[in-house]
């Protein structure tokens, strides 16, 4: 067959997909309308999980399981705004990693807003002035993000979803590299460009701001100023993109959380994530670890925060892998309690797949 005939056999395939994606939102719809009279929360992590598994196992490709999921995601996020608008609140401003996280997970049908600090997008969970928010929470070279680990003590939210999300930082300017004379971003961006900066001579014309969007701003509106940034920053921000993936870890990942007023229901691949304070006795953070041990439970994460509260006391933040409804993750929880003043299940929730 010759080009024409091949675009024509697209031509009619695309209008039996818009048909078949019509009749599924047809069946959304009535979806929807049974969640609002139940209760039930539109966006269920646990029910996301097990359609782009069952898509993905269909699949025979050509088309990648990543490409499936992606078109699949956003298919999602159509549904959502059918059934019930979502909004997500995420670290801001525009153009931050978090929002490009928040946006590969929802898609572009929901409504995004930006709030100015980590602690304001659980206010404005709690406050039910949002459906869901995104923050970080690690980066696989920078470690644990210590304000979200701090605002998780004091909260009435739940984590009910993750994200795994390449990070890809850019230098954005408007001017030749050369002409630079300030380079502005988050004080964990540059120490994850350390090399990068070293090797161009820019290490010592970096200025520490609050986001990657702010320095994107500042980039923009001052002559000889350049920012680390996203992609999705310099389109925002009318900024050119004079050097691409300046990490120095090309497998730099960062992990979010999604956090909501529930936890996920159980899918066989989760993770639970916990905060507790050990009794003040000898050997008490190994009997909780030894808890976990016991139950073959494996910990994916533990780092420590002081309490703030009082001197030399500690929180302990840790993920287990396992839901809470598990029976050993529900022993090891019961005894690693035994050994602490307080244990709080911060959320149980689907395990991240490949990163985005």
């Amino acid at each position: 067959m010759n080009l024409e005939e091949l675009r024509r056999q697209i031509d009619a395939l695309d209008e039996q997909i818009v048909d078949l994606l019509n009749q599924r939102a047809r069946i959304v719809v009535e979806i929807g309308r049974i969640k609002a009279a139940q209760g039930v929360p539109v966006y269920s992590p646990d029910r996301e999980k097990a359609v782009l598994g069952k898509v993905c196992q269909a699949n025979k490709g050509p088309l990648s399981d990543r490409t499936i999921a992606a078109i699949y995601r956003e298919l999602m996020s159509g549904s959502f705004a059918l059934e019930k608008p979502l909004r997500i609140v995420y670290l801001g401003p525009e153009g931050s990693y978090s929002h490009l996280a928040a946006m590969g997970k929802f898609g572009s049908s929901v409504e995004y807003e930006a709030v100015a600090d980590i602690p304001g997008v659980f206010q404005e969970i709690s406050r039910c002035h949002a459906d869901f928010g995104v923050v970080p929470i690690e980066n696989s070279t920078g470690g644990g993000v210590i304000d979200t680990l701090d605002t998780l003590v004091e909260t009435d939210v739940k984590i009910c979803a993750e994200i795994n999300r390449t990070i890809h930082h850019n230098l954005l300017a408007n001017c030749p590299i050369e002409r630079i004379e300030r380079v502005y971003s988050k004080p964990e961006v540059f120490a994850q460009c350390q090399r990068w900066l070293a090797e161009t001579g820019l290490a010592a014309k970096t200025i520490a701001v609050a986001s990657t969007s702010k320095a994107a701003e500042l980039a923009e509106n001052e002559p000889g100023s350049a920012a680390i940034a996203s992609s999705l920053a310099a389109e925002l921000y009318h900024l050119k993109i004079v050097c691409e993936n300046i990490e120095d870890t090309p497998h730099n990942v960062t992990r979010f959380l999604v956090l909501g007023r529930e936890m996920a229901r159980r899918t066989g691949e989760d993770k639970t994530s916990i905060m507790f304070i050990t009794a003040d006795k000898a050997g008490a953070l190994a009997d909780v670890l030894d808890a976990f041990r016991t139950e073959n439970v494996n910990l994916s994460f533990i780092q420590s925060r002081p309490s703030k509260k009082r001197n030399w006391e500690y929180y302990f933040f840790a993920d287990a892998i396992g839901h809470v409804n598990d029976e050993n993750v529900a022993r090891a929880l019961r005894k690693a309690s035994e050994h602490c003043l307080r244990l709080v299940v911060l959320g149980s929730y689907p395990q991240a797949g490949e990163a985005l």
